[in-house]
C-alpha cells in the first residue's frame, strides 16, 4: 500500500507540463513593436513641437484674440515678445507642450500601426497596404484614440501659451489653479470641437503620408523613400489635414482659454456664431491659417520622419541591417 501511494505522484509528475509557461516568440515580437512604435512617435513628437514652438504659441495668441492675422502683425508679436520677455519666452508653455506631446504622439503612431494591422485583418489585407478607406479611418482613430488620452494637458497647454508667466508658475499650478477656481469639467472645455478636429486632420494626415508613399513605392521602384521624401511627403500631410479642420481647432482654443480672456462659449455652434459675427468668417475662423501653412507642414514631415527613421533604427538594432519598414 506505501509503495502503491509512492508510484502514483511519480508517475503523475511525468505527464504534467511545466507550470511556468514560456512566452511565444511572437508574443516577444508584439511587444518590441508596441514599444518601438511608442519610443519613435514620443521622439518624433518632442522634435517636431520643439523645432515649431514659436510659430505655434503666436498662432495660438492670435486664434483667441479678436486681433486681426497678418504675416506683418505675427513679426512684430514675436518681436516684442523677444524683447519685453527674452527669447526663452517664445517657447514659454514648451514645457506643458512636451507633457501633452510625447504620450499624444507616442501613443497616436502606437495606435496608428495597431489599427492598420487590426484593420488589415479584417478586410483581408495582411501586411499589404490599406485600400484608402480603411487607411483613412486608422488615421482617425489613432488620432482620437490619442486626443482622448491627453486632453487636459492640451488644455493647460493653451492656457500657459496666452496668459503672462506671473499668472501660471508651473503646469501643476495651471491645474491646481484651473481645478479650484473653475471645476475640474473646465480641463475638458473644448474637447467635442477638439474630437470633431482630430477625426479629419488625423485621418487625412496618415491617409496622405501612407498614400504618398504607396505612390511613390509602385511610380520609383524603390521600397523606401529618402528623408528629404520622406518630409516632402509629410508636409504634404500636414498642409491638407491642418487646412481641413482648421475652423475647429479655433473654435477649441476659443473655448479653452475662455476662463482667462473674460468669454464665455457654451457650445461649438455659439463660438462658431460669435467668431462669424464679431470677425467674420474667413478673417474668424481662419485666422493664422497662414501662418499654419508654414508652421504645420514642417511639424507634420519632422513628426512622419523621425518616428520611419527611428523605427528603422531600432529595428536594425534589434535585428540587424536590411529590415526596413
Amino acid at each position: 500500500m506505501g509503495n502503491g501511494v509512492r508510484e502514483g505522484p511519480v508517475e503523475f509528475q511525468r505527464d504534467v507540463e511545466p507550470v511556468t509557461a514560456r512566452i511565444p516568440a511572437e508574443d516577444n515580437q508584439e511587444k518590441k513593436k508596441v514599444l518601438n512604435s511608442l519610443m519613435s512617435g514620443a521622439l518624433a513628437g518632442a522634435v517636431a513641437k520643439t523645432a515649431v514652438a514659436p510659430l505655434d504659441r503666436t498662432k495660438i495668441m492670435f486664434q483667441v484674440s479678436s486681433k486681426r492675422f497678418s504675416a506683418k502683425e505675427a513679426y512684430r508679436l514675436i518681436y516684442h515678445t523677444y524683447l519685453n520677455e527674452g527669447f526663452w519666452s517664445l517657447w514659454r508653455g514648451n514645457s506643458a507642450t512636451m507633457v501633452r506631446v510625447i504620450p499624444y504622439a507616442a501613443i497616436q503612431f502606437c495606435a496608428h500601426e495597431e489599427y492598420k494591422q487590426i484593420l488589415g485583418n479584417y478586410y483581408g489585407f495582411q501586411g499589404k497596404a490599406l485600400t484608402p478607406f480603411p487607411r483613412f479611418i486608422a488615421g482617425s482613430l489613432a488620432g482620437t484614440t490619442a486626443a482622448m488620452v491627453t486632453y487636459p494637458l492640451d488644455m493647460v497647454r493653451a492656457r500657459m501659451a496666452v496668459t503672462p508667466k506671473e499668472m501660471y508658475s508651473s503646469i501643476v499650478h495651471v491645474f491646481i489653479r484651473i481645478s479650484r477656481e473653475e471645476g475640474l469639467k473646465t480641463l475638458y472645455r473644448g474637447f467635442t470641437p477638439t474630437i470633431l478636429g482630430v477625426i479629419p486632420y488625423a485621418g487625412l494626415s496618415f491617409f496622405t503620408y501612407e498614400t504618398l508613399k504607396k505612390v511613390h513605392a509602385e511610380h520609383s521602384g524603390k521600397a523606401q523613400p529618402s528623408p528629404p521624401e520622406r518630409l516632402l511627403f509629410g508636409a504634404c500631410a500636414g498642409l491638407i489635414g491642418q487646412s481641413a479642420s482648421y475652423p475647429l481647432d479655433v473654435v477649441r482654443r476659443r473655448m479653452q482659454t475662455a476662463g482667462v480672456l473674460g468669454h464665455t462659449y457654451s457650445s461649438i455652434l455659439l463660438t462658431m456664431q460669435e467668431i462669424v459675427r464679431e470677425e467674420g468668417l474667413v478673417r474668424g475662423l481662419y485666422k493664422g491659417l497662414s501662418m499654419n501653412w508654414v508652421k504645420g507642414p514642417i511639424a507634420v514631415g519632422i513628426s512622419f520622419t523621425t518616428f520611419d527613421l527611428t523605427q528603422i533604427l531600432l529595428r536594425k538594432l534589434q535585428h540587424g541591417p536590411g529590415l526596413e519598414r
